[in-house]
């Protein structure tokens, strides 16, 4: 007899959940008629059907039973199906009704995607309320989450393919006189090509037919650079003007470098991705933003615009890392009165004091140098600041300085006795007000408070909820999908409150915790650093420079 070659036919008794399962699903169901969600669900119109056929689904119980899915399975269509036919909550929520995750994904597409922000303003504001919380210390905090695109399909923006093209059409057309009304330089549209083609037509017909065979070669060549420059503006207006490279499998994707690589290491392989950002407050999302950006430098003012889409305010005080710490983004938040604990490029540095800023800025628009010395405003003939808000600061008495090689390691003539430095004077006062909040009692708190809210909310998604790529094309149907992944994670911590075993509250600085201070720089430890730097890179020219010698 075999193993596993027959079974015994035997009945399965029915199952209940218990009682206290019910009793949150009831709770749950309640908070989602309290937020006054279904008023939006109820407003959106659908495609009239023909009479007849099966019925729609429940659109409220639909969503709830969506919602409960992102917040208690991955959020996958066919987990969501799968759990509907056999698990006793989800049965609960859709009343013994088994939707296909077609079904499903068309409901999200239709109810969801196009009130998205509506949707999570109110089932938020309705959970703050519930959990009595005050939105004052906000922390955002972003990432790069890979897009449902195929890693081979990127195109980069042709710009200087395109800029090569125009000067080979001019280059044609001035052979033959052509190239009026054609810009001289750069790139210009190609109805100016169509418009040269049918000129060049014209001039074929009115040469003889001994002429002509050379004329054609040249005018199939001009018919090819016209195709070739549709080509490129469709490109160009795929990418559009703020990023350099789309998918041909999701064109809203952009090219980027992810921080985990399981193709063959961190940062060294392009893949299609979507920039996230998301603002926590006592561990609750408020808000969340989703970009073709490769970076965070401009996202904190559109996170932050949201956030007073949602609330109707601003908050009182905001941290975020040293990707932020742009003049924008400084005076966006003066504008506001957020208070500014953002951190900047050179913060790490400071505060080790293995990478200090050169200089400090004074209350009365002077600077101190490392060494003590003050700088003032000057002028300089024959040259100008980089940057048009930016003014030159002078520093006198260079040579006898312990930090010379430090402060000068990007200068040419190190051997003069003072030092010029360029400041923006505007960003310079943002960046040191953020440090002094920064190293604050308060600061400490709530730079304690970030790397455990807003870096934990990530940690949460990644790993407990198994969340790492998109399912979904496009960025307004990848928004969707990042809100409600957001709004799963908050009402997992509503379920937590149900089981009274939801904390709200976080690290709270001790009275007697005194202020932080910057760790005061060593001219020597500087010095030794500049000196292995200038030994390594002299190493490194010296291999690049080397060439094997030819034998015999």
């Amino acid at each position: 007899m075999g193993y596993f070659s027959t079974r015994q036919t035997f009945f399965l008794y029915s199952y209940t959940s218990e009682v206290e399962e019910y009793f949150k699903l009831d709770q749950y169901l309640q908070f989602l008629e309290d937020s006054g969600v279904g008023e939006i669900l109820k407003s959106v119109k659908t495609n009239n059907r023909p009479q007849g056929g099966r019925p729609e689904y429940n659109r409220y119980d639909m969503f709830a039973t969506i919602l409960f899915g992102f917040a208690f399975t991955s959020g996958s269509l066919r987990d969501i199906e799968s759990s509907c036919k056999y698990d006793i909550r989800f049965m609960t929520l859709m009343r013994g009704k088994k939707p296909h995750f077609t079904i499903i994904g068309n409901y999200i597409n239709d109810y969801i995607v196009p009130h998205a922000e509506e949707i999570f303003g109110a089932v938020t504001r309705q959970l703050i309320k519930v959990l009595n919380l005050e939105l004052e210390d906000i922390f955002i905090d972003g990432t790069k989450i890979e897009a449902d695109a195929n890693k081979y399909k990127f195109v980069w923006k042709p710009t200087t393919f395109h800029i090569k093209l125009c000067d080979k059409v001019r280059a044609l057309l001035e052979l033959h006189n052509l190239q009026t009304n054609v810009p001289t330089e750069g790139i210009f549209q190609s109805i100016i090509i169509a418009r040269k083609l049918s000129e060049f037509s014209q001039l074929i017909h009115s040469k003889d037919v001994s002429e002509r065979k050379a004329l054609m070669k040249q005018y199939n060549q001009l018919k090819g650079y016209l195709e070739k420059a549709l080509e490129y503006e469709e490109m160009e207006m795929i990418c559009g003007p703020d990023r350099n490279s789309y998918y041909k499998t999701d064109h809203d994707a952009t090219a980027m470098t992810l921080k985990t690589d399981y193709y063959s290491g961190l940062g060294s392989n392009m893949h299609a991705a979507y920039n996230v950002q998301v603002a926590i407050c006592k561990g609750i999302a408020c808000a969340y933003y989703v970009s073709q950006k490769r970076n965070d430098i401009t996202e904190l003012i559109p996170t932050i615009e949201q956030f007073y889409r949602i609330h109707n305010r601003y908050p009182k005080n905001l941290c975020a890392d040293a990707g932020y710490g742009s003049l924008n983004s400084y005076r966006y938040m003066k504008e506001h009165n957020i208070g500014n604990y953002v951190k900047h490029q050179s913060w790490e540095g400071n505060v080790s004091g293995k990478n200090p800023n050169p200089y400090r800025l004074n209350d009365d628009n002077t600077i101190t140098c490392l060494n003590g010395k003050t700088g003032k405003i000057t002028e300089l003939e024959n040259r100008h600041p980089k940057n048009k808000e930016s003014v030159f600061y002078k520093v006198v008495g260079c040579k006898s300085c312990s930090f010379r090689k430090y402060c000068k390691r990007w200068q040419k003539r190190k051997s003069e006795n003072f030092k010029i430095f360029e400041v923006n004077v505007e960003l310079r006062k943002y960046i040191q007000e953020a440090e002094n909040n920064l190293l604050s009692v308060k600061g400490i708190e709530i730079r304690v408070n970030r790397s455990c809210q807003v870096e934990g909310s990530y940690g949460v998604l990644k790993q407990d909820m198994r969340y790492n790529r998109f399912r979904r094309i496009s960025l307004p149907k990848v928004t969707a999908e990042y809100m409600l992944t957001f709004l799963g994670y908050n009402v997992r911590k509503l379920f937590r409150y149900f089981n009274e075993n939801l904390k709200t509250t976080y690290w709270k600085a001790p009275e007697d915790l005194q202020p932080e201070t910057f760790k005061k720089p060593s001219a020597k430890r500087l010095s030794n650093k500049m000196e292995k730097k200038k030994k390594k890179s002299a190493n490194q020219q010296a291999k690049t420079s080397y060439k094997y010698k030819k034998k015999g």
